[in-house]
């Protein structure tokens, strides 16, 4: 979905940066090639970037300073898709930056950066001049002030060797219409490939989080890594849990809670850090045989394929949805259910909690089931007594999951059966999460709460959301949960094959 609704998919994305990029003017110096692209001849038009960031970018501009856009954005630009969000940085202060804006901030200790407020939109600013003071920690000679380089070139040029990636390294300016490459990063694009812009065993060690942002950029884009990163993580991957617990909840919701939640769990399971990030989950790969480049589907990847097609960087979910979705897979792994269970346990979520009308619709349905998942049993003929029954007691689980998936013990014993895996007893969700997580299935045991009103149609308020709107979070939960369990596009021949299958 979020190639869709990124205008375009990853093959039509690269035949396009491939076709595009041959127009291109290099610059050597010092025997650095610097890349001086055309933003026309790489398909960008200034109509690509939303409006609250060209609102910012003309009130800069206007007042003098040099403006541009960095980063991934840029990234996304080449590649015809929609960016997460657009970084700004400036030749102005971040002073002047405030001055510039009525609704303005300085956040950030280490690295300062400017939030401007334009209605619901925060942009982010950054300085030229802040960024001056950071030292630039590598001894690559490539690295070294060029000899004749003109002052704005060594500016940008010096904010682009200090980024993690080179993909990451562009910078555009959307007046002369020109894309800076100073680091490889557009032949980086055309190979699909996610490298550091200095040794990956050097980067990882100054910041591990980069780890799980290069799994992050990856599994958004389908690029691969290179071999440097590849023996890196290898060696290094393991020390992402000294990351602070707050930080790495905000990587996995980035992974997880953006469009690429599948491709993210794969890749997570395929180097070896979803042990160490989420144990109970990889226990669960490992009990199905699921091997580190397996194609297959099962269950849980399902579940948050269903969720990729829904969401897009642009168009995130809260993090409480995504957890709600590995503790409701958690409760069928131990468990197993009745489909027909199911599937009243999502009209009842979606109901906030109606029970007697959840029961009555879902004993109407004639879609067919997908029951190639092991977590799912043989219908059987149930009494509504006994279904109510039976839902409310997977409510129950999804919240005893939920709750062993925040328990430090019983993480820590999930891989135990398997001694080759590490041990982690990682919690990083916070208490004020897993309350807000444990809210959305307890209208199922408590009952419908006073002043209820159900929603009305299948469009998703994206910025509802996003903020973790209990209806909307509950509604996205139950769509989810019955279009995996329920796929619409399953035909006669899938529901004879699957029949056959049992």
């Amino acid at each position: 979905m979020a190639g869709v609704m990124g205008g375009i998919g990853i093959g039509g994305s690269m035949r396009h940066v491939k076709s595009k990029v041959r127009a291109v003017s290099s610059v050597t110096k010092a025997g650095v090639s610097w890349r001086q692209v055309s933003s026309t001849e790489l398909g960008i038009s200034n109509s690509m970037i939303d409006k609250p960031t060209r609102l910012v970018l003309k009130s800069l501009r206007s007042k003098g300073f040099l403006v541009y856009l960095v980063g991934g954005c840029v990234r996304d630009l080449i590649l015809n898709r929609i960016p997460k969000d657009f970084d700004v940085i400036t030749s102005a202060r971040l002073n002047q930056v405030v001055r510039t804006f009525s609704h303005c901030e300085i956040v950030g200790r280490r690295f300062p950066i400017c939030h401007v407020h334009l209605a619901d939109s925060i942009v982010e600013v950054s300085s030229f001049s802040t960024v001056a003071k950071q030292p630039i920690r590598n001894s690559n000679p490539e690295f070294i002030k060029p000899r004749g380089c003109t002052d704005h070139d060594y500016i940008r040029w010096r904010n682009c060797v200090q980024r993690d990636f080179t993909i990451n390294g562009l910078m555009f300016d959307p007046y002369s219409k020109i894309v800076y490459d100073y680091i490889g990063g557009i032949d980086d694009i055309k190979r699909s490939r996610v490298k550091t812009v200095i040794p990956a065993g050097a980067s990882f060690t100054q910041d591990c989080a980069r780890i799980l942002r290069a799994f992050r950029i990856a599994a958004r884009l389908g690029f691969k890594f290179t071999k440097d990163i590849t023996s890196s993580l290898k060696e290094l991957s393991s020390s992402v849990i000294r990351l602070d617990k707050g930080r790495i909840l905000m990587e996995m919701n980035y992974m997880l809670a953006f469009g690429s939640a599948e491709a993210s769990l794969r890749l997570l399971w395929k180097y070896g850090l979803l042990e160490i990030l989420l144990p109970i989950q990889a226990a669960y790969f490992v009990s199905q045989g699921f091997r580190r480049r397996d194609k297959r589907s099962n269950l849980l990847l399902s579940l948050f394929s269903s969720l990729d097609r829904l969401l897009a960087p642009n168009r995130p979910c809260h993090s409480s949805l995504w957890i709600s979705i590995l503790a409701f897979h958690k409760a069928l792994a131990d468990q197993p259910r009745d489909p027909l269970v199911i599937a009243t346990f999502c009209l009842a979520v979606h109901n906030d909690g109606a029970l007697s009308e959840a029961i009555r619709i879902a004993k109407s349905i004639s879609r067919p089931y997908d029951s190639s998942f092991q977590e799912l049993l043989d219908p059987r003929h149930l009494e509504d007594d006994i279904l109510r029954v039976e839902v409310k007691d997977l409510a129950a689980s999804v919240k005893l999951a939920l709750s062993k998936m925040t328990d430090e013990s019983i993480i820590s014993r999930a891989m135990a059966e398997y001694p080759q895996a590490p041990s982690s007893d990682l919690v990083f969700i916070s208490l004020a999460l897993q309350l807000k997580t444990d809210k959305i299935v307890s209208c199922i045991v408590k009952g419908r709460e006073r002043g209820f009103v159900t929603k009305h149609g299948s469009k998703i308020n994206y910025e509802a959301l996003a903020a973790g709107n209990l209806h909307e979070v509950r509604y996205m939960l139950s769509r989810i949960i019955f279009d995996t369990v329920y796929p619409p596009h399953l035909n006669n021949h899938e529901r004879r094959v699957n029949g056959n299958s049992r």
